[in-house]
């Protein structure tokens, strides 16, 4: 609903707002005064139709808490996108197990998944696996070594009402589980939306480079990656330069980024999908 952290509101850097009727949520990446928080409830109680609650998460605070500023949560809430439904987790982790950022990524999957077995890398809550087993695909391999993100992907497929029989859940650290990949292998499509940084796990810079080399001996010839960069430190440039050096066969087919709900002042500090195919020519 209102995108700060993109640069392009002066004095609002700190400051996202995300609307899943009824709950309103305030991301703040450093302090307020109280009484800011307060006129800004007024606000959102005036301006949203249907709205029931207003949420807090204090983002410049350890592990992002959240708190109520406004109503009651009684029940729970879903963001629904294009017609889809994905479970929120409000005040149970730093991450609500959504990125409203990622919809032109799941939409790009939904159009291409038709008939194609897919892994979804760094899966999280499956919304990637939501949108292709949508689209028709065959089958999707989601891993993730976060256990609890991955049941709540498991209820996204259930809201959804998806055949269960055509996705899979593997709680699992990619870099340690190749050679079991290699034996659900090969895919059609691989997606990777691995975190900028999670700690000893993985580091964008010393890791895409290493994702990348193990990549193809999971994918079939002819086959899509879809590769996400959401490391406002790194430029698109880094990731493009990743390809050509340890993917040469691989061709860029397009670039994405999140679009017009979140604008940017300087576009290389945004989100960016890319989607290349093993080019046979």
């Amino acid at each position: 609903m209102f995108h700060g952290r993109g640069h392009c509101f002066s004095g609002h850097a700190d400051l996202l707002i995300d609307w899943f009727k009824p709950v309103a949520l305030i991301s703040l990446y450093a302090p307020r005064e109280e009484s800011w928080l307060q006129e800004l409830t007024s606000l959102l109680q005036k301006e949203l139709h249907g709205i029931e609650i207003i949420m807090l998460q204090e983002r410049f605070l350890p592990n992002g808490p959240i708190r109520l500023l406004w109503g009651e949560q009684t029940v729970p809430v879903d963001a629904v996108e294009a017609g889809l439904h994905y479970r929120l987790r409000l005040g149970d982790a730093q991450n609500i197990g959504f990125f409203p950022d990622m919809a032109q990524g799941r939409m790009l999957v939904r159009r291409n998944a038709a008939g194609k077995r897919i892994l979804n890398l760094f899966a999280y809550t499956c919304s990637f696996s939501v949108a292709a087993l949508v689209g028709g695909a065959a089958q999707v391999v989601n891993l993730d070594m976060n256990r609890g993100a991955l049941e709540l992907g498991r209820l996204n497929h259930q809201l959804n009402e998806l055949d269960l029989r055509r996705a899979s859940f593997l709680p699992l650290e990619f870099f340690r589980s190749v050679n079991r990949l290699r034996r659900l292998s090969p895919f059609e499509l691989i997606i990777c939306d691995p975190p900028a940084y999670q700690g000893k796990s993985f580091k964008a810079e010393r890791d895409w480079p290493k994702l990348l080399r193990n990549l193809p001996a999971l994918l079939s010839p002819g086959g899509e990656i879809l590769a996400c960069l959401n490391g406002p430190h790194l430029p698109p440039e880094f990731l493009q330069q990743l390809f050509a050096e340890q993917l040469p066969q691989m061709r860029l087919l397009q670039k994405l980024q999140p679009g017009k709900d979140f604008p940017e002042s300087d576009a290389a500090r945004g989100v960016w999908i890319f989607h290349y195919q093993w080019s046979q020519s």
